[in-house]
């Protein structure tokens, strides 16, 4: 970075030259360009330690590029930067906020923090306490390599266009009830930004997104949280080949329209892997979710046990004319839900591994769930491939009338040996007419298209 912007600088220095010599004959311009050069050139390194020196004082006699070098110690206060300019931390620089407002409020564009601890913002979440707030005039704000803990909100992006956040590693306070901490990353009508590289724990979300047009989300690691990454009210996102594990909810996509979920992958994520609400027009495609379980007594420790959510690797609520394939759903107790009018979705070469139940789907609309007379692979085929074609010669329905009356009536498990029950599944297969309808895959892959070894 450091080098890009005195190659930046230098280029304008140039530029500033062929100018001041294509345009020498007027004099005005040349004495204007002349005083201008030096103050370019000139931006320079102010260290401090941390030895009774005000670090605000300092930021505010900074000029425009400087960069500002905080030797090892701690820097108490809240601090305000309103040029653009490079604040900078040599290992071991600490700032703390001192459990007051935000730790570092950003207002000019073009600044830079990073390499920094930063921690100990006041905790009113109404006011938006962070350990950075970046306000809407501070464009094209990048943070790099920081460490932020203890905070309220660990960033606060507000309004703030083309931000840059890379290789941050944010926690939250532990000692806090989950639904009273703020998120790792918090974006509110953004446009643009690009966050890439982060871990994020012990906050509510890892990454939440409001409002926020054209954003990149890539290569985050997310782990003990609410949601990993939670959309609402947002288009034309990308979330690419990030990580959950140990969540609530690995990726809780609601409210948005255009979003491309491409490469991600959860792991030993509670009740939702994926949670689609109210999303239309996206593509969901080449994930990896693995090991989604109800919450309660899991993985050796006591979680949150929310009614009614199966652990379900992939839930579709309400969501329409999304295109969902190249998936693998794997080893949880539901592969599948669609329920409230999730229909005319395209879905199709996915892989549904060896969940307890592969498919739940209890309305009656028919869903065909293959493209190009290409389905997708299930575990509990047991169809056969008489031409060898690697297509199912029977189709797949995963669901019968049985499976609808236990979902509906969950304490007729009771029933589910009994004559009356074994007689009504023998009748529908007889009887296909009386098979009530749902979803077919007609196309069934007779091998996975991926595996979850793929993507390891």
């Amino acid at each position: 970075a450091d080098g890009l912007r005195r190659r930046q600088r230098a280029s304008i220095i140039l530029q500033l030259r062929r100018i001041q010599l294509a345009m020498c004959h007027s004099g005005l311009i040349s004495v204007l360009l002349a005083a201008l050069l030096p103050a370019l050139a000139a931006a320079s390194d102010l260290h401090i330690k941390p030895d009774g020196t005000a670090l605000q004082s300092v930021i505010a006699q900074a000029r425009p590029g400087d960069r500002v070098i905080l030797a090892s110690g701690i820097y108490h206060g809240n601090f305000l930067i309103e040029k653009p300019l490079t604040l900078q931390g040599e290992p071991g620089a600490v700032i703390d906020g001192d459990g007051k407002g935000d730790v570092l409020r950003v207002r000019a564009p073009d600044v830079m923090v990073r390499r920094l601890i930063i921690r100990n913002s006041g905790n009113n979440l109404t006011d938006m306490n962070a350990g950075i707030f970046a306000e809407k005039s501070a464009a094209r704000l990048r943070v790099e390599d920081n460490e932020l803990t203890r905070n309220a909100f660990g960033i606060w992006v507000d309004g703030t266009p083309d931000v840059r956040i890379y290789r941050n590693r944010l926690q939250g306070r532990v000692e806090v009830r989950s639904q009273d901490r703020g998120n790792g990353i918090h974006l509110f009508n953004v446009t643009g930004a690009d966050v890439v590289g982060n871990e994020i724990w012990e906050t509510r979300d890892g990454i939440y997104i409001d409002t926020s047009n054209y954003n990149t989300l890539r290569d985050n690691n997310m782990h003990d949280l609410r949601y990993g990454i939670h959309y609402m009210y947002a288009y034309h996102n990308k979330v690419i080949g990030n990580r959950t594990h140990d969540t609530r909810t690995g990726y809780a996509l609601m409210q948005s329209k255009y979003l491309t979920v491409t490469g991600n992958r959860s792991e030993h994520d509670e009740n939702y892997g994926i949670l689609m609400n109210y999303i239309t027009n996206s593509t969901i495609a080449d994930n990896i979710v693995l090991n989604v379980q109800r919450g309660g007594d899991f993985g050796g420790k006591v979680t949150h046990d929310i009614i009614g959510a199966e652990g379900k690797a992939i839930f579709i609520y309400n969501s329409l004319f999304n295109k969902i394939f190249g998936n693998v759903f794997a080893g949880s107790e539901i592969g599948i839900h669609l329920t409230a009018g999730s229909e005319d979705n395209a879905l199709y070469g996915n892989s549904f591994i060896n969940n307890k139940t592969q498919v739940k789907y209890v309305a009656n609309r028919p869903q065909e769930w293959s493209k190009d007379k290409r389905g997708n692979f299930w575990s509990d085929y047991v169809g056969w491939d008489l031409d060898a074609n690697g297509i199912g010669d029977r189709s797949y329905e995963p669901n019968d009338s049985v499976d609808k009356l236990l979902w509906k009536y969950p304490l007729a498990r009771m029933l589910m040996n009994s004559p009356a029950v074994e007689t009504l599944r023998w009748v529908q297969v007889q009887f296909p007419v009386l098979r009530p309808q749902g979803v077919k895959d007609s196309y069934p892959l007779m091998k996975a298209p991926h595996t979850a070894g793929d993507h390891a």
